[in-house]
């Protein structure tokens, strides 16, 4: 019994390393001075706000918001960040839609900018992840296809895939070979091995009426 268990731990300890060796560093931001690498999207800037505080990457905003990573991505990413749902009372703290995109590309209008308006991408190709969306009740994996057909692949409301406030949760999103999977707090949200998977594209933090903050943004490559 000790050997098997011994057994286990180094397969264990070595599919660990060899994961760890076959990613790379390629991108990251711990927004310690500005948010210069990000291209910003209010749908009423005039009630949001956008602030490094503490070394991080303060979101508030009264309805529709997207911040978009500048650098387009390619290949086999890992992209992984921390964020926290800001619930102390302020006008827009609510506990709701700690939401991702991520592969978007407009391949009929690629220059065109949005206004933060949630239907504003409905024509973009693009994996979403809407997690404690419409005010806490739901969590859904979608693939946008550019032509209004957003299907939903994987949905919870359960308490155990919903938000709690002023918790710091770690995201880890993997797409390596059309695989294309979701982890919050090492929990595998889902799994998806997409047929037709998207290979290039921009990352955008997503949310609608609530304060968030970001940390500790990094792109891995994976050979």
């Amino acid at each position: 019994m000790k050997k098997k268990n011994l057994l286990f731990v180094f397969l264990v300890f070595s599919s660990v390393l060899f994961s760890q060796s076959k990613s790379k560093l390629i991108y990251s931001d711990n927004f310690d001075k500005d948010w210069s690498n990000w291209n910003i999207e209010f749908e009423k800037p005039e009630t949001s706000s956008l602030k490094i505080i503490d070394g991080k990457l303060d979101v508030s905003t009264s309805i529709g918001a997207t911040i978009w990573f500048e650098t387009q991505l390619s290949g086999n990413i890992m992209i992984t960040y921390d964020v926290k749902l800001i619930d102390e009372g302020g006008a827009f703290d609510r506990v709701s839609d700690m939401n991702a995109f991520w592969m978007a590309t407009d391949p009929l209008n690629p220059e065109i900018e949005r206004d933060g308006k949630f239907a504003s991408y409905d024509d973009l190709n693009l994996y979403y992840a809407g997690v404690g969306g419409h005010y806490n009740t739901f969590t859904r994996f979608r693939k946008y296809n550019g032509v209004d057909d957003k299907p939903i692949l994987k949905e919870y409301s359960d308490k155990d895939h919903l938000l709690e406030g002023n918790k710091t949760y770690s995201v880890k999103i993997i797409v390596n070979k059309g695989r294309i999977q979701y982890f919050l707090d090492n929990k595998l949200y889902w799994d998806f091995q997409d047929e037709k998977p998207y290979q290039k594209g921009f990352f955008g933090f997503r949310t609608s009426k609530s304060h968030q903050q970001f940390d500790n943004f990094k792109v891995f490559e994976i050979e």
